[in-house]
């Protein structure tokens, strides 16, 4: 059977970036007890409470058809949740429910770009980043954002690089660095997508998980509610991961093609899941801030012990569920380290280079297990990084 050559290079012809992962799940599998800090799972599962709001709906009757736009009810509680936290003027027409963030970003790269045309995205990014570009038949290209300048974009590189294209995507609260860009990155962006007529699309799925300074969506921007196109999701604000239901905010006119695209794809989401997330965002900021909780706690627990050392450093996590380490000085790089820590300390990590050469000889910490156990578990990690360090002086 010969498949499209669109589907068989998604990875671009080279590894997923996911080995070290599917290696730690094959030790467990096997019976080794292993330490996962690898994946955006939350540790505590979706709340009985919007569980019950799903069973209801479901036995009430909504499992047919569901309208694809979104519910009318849903898409207006988006709306308004990101009028109220972005002060931007949003209806439910600039709505479309998604299955989940990803798919949005499969959507969204569809609604920018046309066969061949080029679209950039940061580097460190999320490992689905490229592949989704080329799954829409465009060329993905990547703009550093550099561990010497704190992960925040390069905005000269990305200058030079928007000259010709057609969109860029960016990712802050940031998996995987944890960084939250700046209102001078965001603005110098802001800039760039402006002058070169470039379409941004904005993942903020992590909004919710800003532990300093402040998150801000580049479409409240001057000049940038006409050509971004924000994805957002349920998956980390609720801890609805496997309900896979989420948006895209945008132009009314882009939303509208959005449409015509569900209905030959998903052929929009579950009406029962649409009323759960309903349901979810009625409950207001108090259950996002109790899901948010453990990782803040676990962020302060990173800071403390990584203030107890002078091997490895940490880049500014101020976001997010997860703390990106600089382990360069044992002389591997994050790779190969994350394989010797899951061997000799059965402690599971991703390598930095999973998710760009930005972040190579660092690895990402996924803040996702019990306190008590993440405690032992970075414990053990920084110092293991210490004898490796002597072992490369």
């Amino acid at each position: 059977m010969k498949l499209s050559h669109r589907i068989s290079n998604l990875t671009g012809g080279g590894s997923d970036g996911w080995g070290v992962f599917y290696r730690a799940r094959a030790m467990k599998a096997a019976g080794t007890p292993v330490l996962e800090l690898t994946i955006g799972e939350h540790d505590v599962l979706t709340d009985p409470a919007i569980l019950d709001a799903l069973h209801g709906a479901a036995k009430a009757g909504h499992t047919g058809y569901a309208s694809v736009p979104g519910t009318p009810a849903l898409r207006r509680a988006v709306a308004a949740r990101i009028e109220a936290r972005t002060g931007v003027p949003t209806g439910p027409e600039n709505i479309i429910i998604t299955a989940g963030g990803q798919a949005g970003l499969f959507a969204a790269h569809h609604a920018a770009c046309d066969e061949g045309d080029r679209a950039l995205y940061i580097d460190p990014y999320y490992a689905t980043y490229p592949g989704t570009i080329r799954a829409v038949g465009a060329v993905p290209e990547v703009v550093a954002a550099p561990a010497d300048r704190g992960f925040q974009p390069d905005l000269v590189a990305l200058a030079k690089a928007a000259k010709g294209a057609r969109s860029l995507l960016i990712n802050s609260p940031n998996n995987p660095t944890g960084v939250i860009y700046s209102r001078a990155t965001l603005e110098g962006i802001a800039k760039i997508c402006q002058d070169e007529d470039m379409l941004l699309i904005s993942d903020e799925v992590y909004d919710t998980q800003v532990w300093e300074g402040e998150h801000i969506s580049p479409r409240a921007l001057p000049g940038m509610a006409d050509r971004t196109l924000v994805i957002g999701s349920m998956s980390k604000s609720h801890a609805m991961t496997g309900s896979r239901i989420g948006w895209i905010c945008g132009p009314k006119e882009a939303i509208d093609t959005l449409i015509t695209l569900s209905t030959h794809t998903t052929y929009g989401v579950p009406g029962y899941i649409q009323d759960a997330a309903l349901f979810a965002l009625e409950q207001g900021p108090a259950l996002e801030e109790a899901v948010a909780a453990p990782f803040r706690r676990r962020r302060a627990i990173s800071q403390d012990l990584l203030a107890g050392q002078n091997v490895v450093q940490a880049a500014p996590a101020d976001g997010a569920m997860y703390t990106m380490l600089d382990i360069r000085a044992t002389g591997l790089s994050g790779e190969a380290f994350a394989y010797k820590l899951l061997e000799d300390e059965h402690i599971a990590v991703m390598p930095g280079e999973s998710f760009g050469q930005s972040a190579a000889g660092h690895i990402r910490v996924a803040m996702t297990i019990a306190d008590d156990d993440y405690a032992k578990a970075l414990s053990r990690l920084l110092a293991y990084v210490a004898r490796m360090a002597d072992q490369a002086a």
